[in-house]
């Protein structure tokens, strides 16, 4: 299946193979779009893939404008840019091409357009997703990480420009019209990107798994998308070929699926790590997915097992998949500790106070005190 263009649908049209980017083109011919805003990151900005994308858009006679300016954590300053260049370039649609910060920045552009309140008065989390009602602008996304998934999501996440707290938009029109995912587009990616975007995506599976509340469908996504990266990680990372990249791709889609049910403390401890201190968020995830599940073991026995089945292990215990994780962090490259970052028990306390307003907090199978936090981010130091 690895060598033809598919699609599926679910949650949007997905055009999924080595190759699908090239109908791009065609794609905005069809729908009558002339001049979409090309949302991207400056390291992707510079790309030869990426440059491939504009000649072949140039060939077909399809003028665009790009726009770049985006910050590793987004920040507000960095959408309202972006919108503007969308209405300075007269563009009719918006095409986000990357990783987690471009698509999180076209999306939140997406909303910006005709939503005009000030951006955070639509944070979902003071209930402000009942002021989104303008008409979101055609919105089309192309994954060039096989990570955060939000290629197939319909929310962004946008710091404050000062404070650095994150914010998250979220309302079901923002969900791409379509997703062009061509593992191709991965092909060029570091081992160290490759490695700390596919843990990334299998926190997400793990972590949606194990969360509260009850979906079956998430459940079983979850556990495949767990079984992909099993099979692939380690390959994309040291010996990668269009298989082992095309199921990362997959299992990436799948954990952004599986997580509409809930994320938990792996990512309310990792995202205070790239809000203080400017960690790669595939990266913190990466480096704190042990401590975050071992905190979790207790009572989950039977789902620790199915975990550690998926992740074909032998030992299928709590241990076991702790266990599992550190090895296959060792194997790809990823550090065991938070002190190999520079996180030093200063930074424990502000580190802690984030995590606990965090937003995946609630989603947790365990309930977590301030100092549970300070207790897990302490033993990531000094481990």
């Amino acid at each position: 299946m690895f060598d033809q263009i598919i699609q599926y649908n679910f949650p949007t049209v997905i055009r999924f193979g080595i190759g699908a980017v090239k109908e791009l083109p065609a794609y905005l011919k069809s729908n009558n779009l002339k001049k979409p805003l090309i949302v991207t990151d400056p390291m992707v900005h510079d790309l030869r893939f990426f440059k491939t994308i504009l000649k072949d858009l140039e060939v077909r006679s399809i003028s665009y404008e790009t726009f770049s300016e985006i910050d590793k954590n987004p920040v507000k300053a960095n959408v309202l840019a972006g919108g503007d260049a969308f209405s300075d370039g007269h563009c009719d649609a918006i095409i986000g091409i990357g990783g987690g910060a471009a698509m999180d920045v076209a999306r939140a552009i997406a909303l910006r357009i005709n939503n005009r309140k000030d951006l955070f008065e639509y944070d979902d989390l003071i209930g402000g997703d009942k002021y989104i009602d303008g008409e979101i602008p055609h919105f089309i996304t192309i994954p060039t990480t096989s990570g955060t998934g939000s290629e197939v999501g319909r929310a962004a996440i946008i710091s404050e420009d000062d404070s650095k707290r994150k914010r998250i938009l979220f309302h079901p029109t923002l969900l791409a019209r379509i997703v062009f995912a061509d593992p191709a587009l991965t092909f060029d990616l570091p081992p160290n990107i490759t490695a700390s975007t596919g843990m990334d995506a299998l926190t997400h599976n793990m972590e949606a798994y194990i969360s509260k509340g009850f979906h079956p469908m998430c459940d079983g996504i979850a556990l495949q998308g767990i079984g992909l990266i099993a099979e692939s990680l380690e390959g994309a990372v040291l010996n990668p070929t269009p298989e082992n990249r095309s199921k990362m791709m997959l299992a990436s889609l799948m954990g952004a699926v599986a997580f509409q049910k809930g994320l938990g403390i792996v990512h309310s401890l990792a995202h205070p790590l790239s809000t203080l201190l400017d960690v790669h968020h595939g990266l913190a995830n990466a480096v704190m997915i042990t401590y975050g599940m071992e905190y979790n073991m207790p009572g989950l026995e039977k789902q620790f097992a199915q975990m550690a089945r998926a992740l074909k292990l032998d030992d299928i215990s709590g241990d076991g998949v702790l266990e599992g994780l550190k090895g296959m962090n060792e194997n790809i490259g990823i550090p065991s500790k938070l002190s190999d970052l520079g996180v030093r028990s200063a930074h424990i306390d502000p580190l802690a106070a984030l995590a606990m307003a965090d937003f995946c907090l609630p989603s947790n199978p365990r309930l977590a005190s301030l100092d549970d936090l300070k207790s897990i981010y302490r033993k990531a130091i000094e481990s």
